[in-house]
C-alpha cells in the first residue's frame, strides 16, 4: 500500500517549545546571556539532518565529532577528511543500523573508536541532580557536549527511541534546547530538563536496558595502528577472557618461564578472537589521484608514524615471546597464522569494497573482486610502500581499489645492504599476528599479572609488560587500547557504560582477517525497514 508523503510534523506545544519562535528566542537571549549557550554554535555550524530514519545516533554522533575538531585521519570524500554518518561503521554494519537502529552501547563505543573521550551514563545510574549538573557543565564549555537518548511519547511526539544533541540550557526555566536530527520532522526545541529526565528513565525494548545521556569531548591522542573491535559477536566472549578469565588462569596454574604464562594465555584465547583486537587500515579509490603511483605527502606521513609504531612493537622483548608460541605447533596458532597473508588480506578487501559499492556492507551477493595483487609504489625516503589492489565488480561497474600496507624493515634493509627496494624477495613484514598479539598482551591492565605466584617470574613478566619504558608513540598506543579495552569491559558488564553493547546479534559477514578497512568513499545505504525514529 502506497503510503502518503509528510511535510514535518506540528511540534506538540507544550511541553516543548520552538526554537525559532517568539518564545524561544527570548530563551536562547536569556541562556547566551547566563553563559549557558557556549557550545551551541560549534554545533550549530555542523548540524546535520539525519540521512536515514534510524540513523539518528549516527547523524547526532558525527555532528558532535566535527563540532569538537576531531580528526577522522582518513578520507571522507575526494581529499576531504570528515565525519559523516558513512563513516560510522566500525562497531556496527550500517545496514543493520539501518534495518534496526543502533543501542546506547554502541553510540558510546563508536564515539570513543572515533577518538572521543566519552562518560556515559544510563538513567538508572545517574539521578535528575546529576544530569542537571553534567547539563550546565557541558553548556558552558565549547569542549564538551551532550547527546540524550530518549523516548518521544513523553513529548507527545510521534516516533519512539530517539537521539539528538543538547545546544543549550536555560537556568530560569530550567529547560533544554534539542538540536533534532530528524530536521525533516521536527526542528530544534526546548523541553523541561525534568520532562528530558523522564523520557530517558525509560527501556529501550531493543536492548533491555535504559536509555541515557553521555558526554563527548575530544582525547589527547587517537590509535594510530591498532583499535579493539565490537563489531564482531565474538568480542563478549574475548573480552570477558581478557579482563576476567586471564587473571584468575594466571592465578591458579603453577608456572615457571615467561613462555609458560605466554602460552597459557594465548593457547586458552576464545574463538576467532582474533577479530577483537585489528590494525587500521587505509583504501582508497584509484580515481581520486589522477597518478595513483604516487602518494601524496599527508599519506606518506601516515604510513610513517604507523611504520614507526609496527617497528616499536617487534623491537619489544614481548614481541619474541609471542613469535616463538606462534612458531610452535600450538592448538589455536593456525587460526592466527591463517590471518597474515596478503593475498588473504586483499580479497577481503576487495570483497568489502564490493559489498561497498552495491550500496551496502552487508550482502556481496552478485558481485566479485579480481586481479589482487601486491605492488610497490615511490615510499617514503628509498623505502617502497607495500599497496594491495584490486578490482571490485558490480554489475557492470568496475572500481580499482588500493589499500596501503605499513611494513617494518629489517636494519639491513633500511641501510641499503641487502636487496633491491622493490624487491618482492626483500624481508619485510606488515601488520600481523605476531604484534597484534604483543600489543594486546602490553595492553592488559597492570594487575593483570599479580596472581603469578613465582616471585621472579612475576618481576620478568612485569618488565616484560612495563609501559614506562616503552617510545613515546608506542606506549601512547598501548594506553589507549588499555583505557579501550576498560572500556569495552565495562561495556560487557553493565556496571558503567554502554550496556547495551552485550546485546546485538549481528552475525560478521566478511572474511575474517586482522584488519579494519576504512574506505575512502561514499556509502551509498540501502532501502530498508527502520526502528529507532521509526514512527514518522
Amino acid at each position: 500500500m502506497a503510503v502518503a508523503g509528510l511535510y514535518r510534523r506540528i511540534l506538540p506545544s507544550p511541553p516543548a517549545i520552538e526554537f525559532a519562535s517568539a518564545e524561544g528566542k527570548q530563551l536562547f537571549s536569556e541562556a547566551l546571556e547566563s553563559g549557558t549557550m557556549e557550545g551551541f554554535f560549534k554545533l550549530i555550524a555542523y548540524f546535520q539532518t539525519q540521512s536515514e530514519p534510524a540513523y539518528c545516533g549516527l547523524a547526532s554522533l558525527s555532528m558532535v565529532l566535527n563540532a569538537l575538531s576531531i580528526d577522522p585521519g582518513r578520507k571522507w570524500k575526494g581529499p576531504w577528511r570528515w565525519f559523516d554518518e558513512s563513516m560510522l561503521d566500525c562497531c556496527q554494519p550500517l545496514d543493520k543500523v539501518k534495518e534496526e537502529g543502533i543501542t546506547f552501547g554502541k553510540v558510546a563505543c563508536l564515539a570513543y573508536c572515533s577518538g572521543a573521550k566519552v562518560t556515559a551514563f544510563h538513567a538508572n545510574q545517574s539521578s535528575l541532580n546529576d544530569f542537571r549538573d553534567h547539563l550546565i557543565r557541558c553548556t558552558s564549555s565549547e569542549d564538551c557536549h551532550l547527546i540524550t537518548s530518549y523516548h518521544r511519547k513523553l513529548f507527545k511526539q510521534t516516533g519512539s527511541g530517539h537521539f539528538s544533541p543538547i545546544g543549550g540550557y536555560h537556568a530560569g526555566r530550567d529547560m533544554a534546547l534539542i538540536l533534532d536530527v530528524a530536521r525533516f520532522k521536527y526542528p530544534p526545541h526546548w523541553v523541561p530538563v525534568a520532562l528530558l529526565w523522564e523520557a530517558m528513565k525509560t527501556i529501550d525494548e531493543a536492548s533491555g536496558y535504559h536509555r541515557g545521556f553521555m558526554l563527548i569531548s575530544k582525547r589527547q591522542s587517537a590509535p594510530l595502528l591498532y583499535t579493539l573491535s565490537c563489531r564482531d559477536e565474538s568480542w563478549v566472549s574475548t573480552a570477558k577472557y581478557l579482563t576476567e578469565d586471564v587473571p584468575l588462569l594466571l592465578k591458579s596454574n603453577r608456572l615457571h618461564s615467561v613462555s609458560d604464562v605466554v602460552s597459557l594465555i594465548l593457547e586458552r584465547f576464545p574463538e576467532n578472537a582474533g577479530d577483537f583486537i585489528k590494525w587500521i587500515a587505509e583504501v582508497r579509490m584509484k580515481e581520486e589521484d589522477k597518478n595513483s603511483s604516487i602518494l601524496s605527502e599527508e599519506e606518506k606521513a601516515r604510513l610513517s608514524v604507523k611504520e614507526e609504531v609496527l617497528q616499536q612493537v617487534h623491537e619489544t622483548k614481548l614481541f619474541n615471546f609471542v613469535s616463538d608460541w606462534l612458531s610452535s605447533c600450538c592448538a589455536n596458532a593456525k587460526s592466527f597464522r591463517d590471518r597474515d597473508s596478503l593475498p588473504e588480506i586483499a580479497s577481503s578487501v576487495c570483497c568489502q569494497g564490493a559489498a561497498v559499492l552495491s550500496g551496502g556492507l552487508g550482502d556481496n551477493k552478485g558481485l566479485c573482486c579480481r586481479s589482487t595483487c601486491v605492488k610497490h609504489l615511490n615510499g617514503i625516503g628509498q623505502m617502497p610502500v607495500k599497496v594491495v589492489s584490486g578490482t571490485v565488480i558490480s554489475g557492470s561497474t568496475e572500481q580499482k581499489v588500493d589499500m596501503l600496507v605499513p611494513l617494518s624493515f629489517p636494519l639491513s634493509i633500511k641501510s641499503g645492504s641487502c636487496c633491491s627496494s622493490a624487491s618482492d624477495n626483500c624481508f619485510a613484514v606488515h601488520p600481523g599476528s605476531k604484534d597484534i598479539l604483543t600489543v594486546l598482551l602490553l595492553a592488559l591492565p597492570s594487575d593483570t599479572w599479580k596472581g603469578i605466584q613465582n616471585e621472579e617470574l612475576l618481576t620478568q613478566v612485569l618488565d616484560l609488560v612495563s609501559t614506562e619504558n616503552l617510545p613515546d608513540i608506542l606506549h601512547a598506543e598501548v594506553w589507549h587500547l588499555r583505557e579501550q579495552l576498560s572500556f569495552l569491559g565495562r561495556c560487557k558488564d553493565d556496571e558503567h557504560v554502554g550496556a547495551n553493547c552485550k546485546k546485538y546479534e549481528q552475525k560478521k559477514k566478511h572474511s575474517s582477517c586482522s584488519v579494519t578497512i576504512m574506505f575512502i568513499m561514499a556509502h551509498k545505504p540501502n532501502n530498508g525497514k527502520v526502528d529507532l525514529d521509526a514512527s514518522m
